[in-house]
């Protein structure tokens, strides 16, 4: 129990370290970068989750996650090279 509450506070600070280059990121691919690695951080402990609990609907919502992350990569990316 005790390592799985030291994986939590370090996926705690890492996100506030995101959230803080999301916000003050000196270029917008920097914030475009912080963005796709809070998905990532964000997708990682729900599949975790749904391996220890043994329900697939966190595996739904995981996916889900990351899809809309990846999309949103994508178009932010487009919309940056300026061909939307």
């Amino acid at each position: 129990m005790i390592e799985l509450v030291a994986v939590g506070i370090f996926y705690l600070i890492l996100c506030l370290l995101l959230i803080y280059r999301l916000v003050k990121g000196p270029s917008v691919v920097d914030r475009v970068v912080a963005a796709n690695s809070i998905y990532l951080l964000t997708t990682i402990p729900l599949i975790a989750f749904a391996v220890y609990s043994g329900r697939g609907i966190y595996l739904d919502i995981a996916l889900v996650t990351a899809l809309l992350g990846f999309i949103g990569t994508l178009v932010i990316s487009k919309y940056l090279e300026e061909k939307l």
